[in-house]
């Protein structure tokens, strides 16, 4: 083998390890995911003879309302989608309209080039604003709201249906009232919060709506993202995974490469 083949060899073989320790590494520390929500319980499993905790997060119920075109829809009815989630009534002259504002501006910025959040496929999100005043807001009035902010229906969906399914998934499913920054009435789910939602059905994140500190709205695009690259994170195959739990399987590698390299080179000597 010449020196040019062996160099290569070892190049093809270094190179992903290098990759690979420096990613496990500082992937863990560099990048941190939105954390998980509604804790339902804690369950001991044992795991190789030890003992292991695992968390059970409250998946949320799915929930069929009708959207601004008259459809009738199941919120989970398009699987895989992330989804970002408000409550409004049309008739509101206070937060309302600003929070409807922040959430077509939100579904615009993953319209538009120029910045990497925006570089995600719009298909996997979904955008919602359920009534919280549904004996008023019809599917005709909804329409009329929607199209005063330039809603766009491919991916967002201003809800009315029944008032206590409505009031039910705020209260029992996401916990509203618990996460608020304003006092919530149980007659009146009137917060300023998005709730942003895994494909899991589990919720990931509380944020302020109304975006009074600037930032909230760039976290939660932010945070949208890094969902996203969870889902690949999560479901990997599992050859790949095998393989890359093998850490010793490189070593080794490494070393064959090694004493391959010094036999040839105590060849050339003797031969020499």
């Amino acid at each position: 083998m010449s020196k040019k083949a062996l160099l290569a060899l070892m190049i093809a073989v270094l190179l992903p390890l290098i990759s690979y320790l420096i990613l496990q590494v500082t992937s863990d520390k560099a990048v941190v995911m939105p954390r998980k929500f509604l804790l339902d319980s804690v369950v001991t499993t044992v795991r190789n003879g030890k003992e292991m905790q695992d968390s059970i997060w409250h998946k949320t119920s799915d929930i069929k309302l009708i959207n601004q075109l008259g459809d009738t829809v199941n919120l989970y009815s398009k699987q895989g989608k992330i989804i970002v989630l408000d409550f409004f009534f049309t008739s509101c002259r206070s937060i309302c309209p600003s929070l409807t504002h922040n959430m077509v501006k939100l579904q615009r910025s993953f319209m538009k080039g120029g910045d990497v959040r925006n570089k995600i496929d719009t298909s996997i999100v979904q955008f919602v604003s359920m009534s919280i005043d549904p004996q008023r807001d019809s599917v005709s009035v909804l329409k009329d709201y929607a199209d005063r902010f330039g809603v766009n229906p491919d991916n967002y969906w201003m809800l009315t249906g029944s008032r206590d399914s409505i009031y039910r998934f705020a209260f029992e499913e996401l916990k509203v009232d618990k996460f608020s920054m304003e006092p919530i009435s149980p007659d009146f789910v009137h917060t300023s919060r998005f709730v942003l939602i895994d494909r899991d059905m589990i919720v990931r994140g509380y944020y302020d709506g109304l975006d009074r500190d600037s930032t909230s709205l760039k976290q939660l695009a932010r945070d949208i993202g890094l969902l996203m690259l969870e889902k690949n994170k999560k479901k990997p195959s599992e050859l790949f995974t095998e393989i890359i739990n093998l850490k010793w399987l490189w070593l080794i590698i490494v070393v064959l490469v090694i004493i391959f390299a010094v036999y040839l080179s105590a060849r050339r000597k003797i031969n020499g």
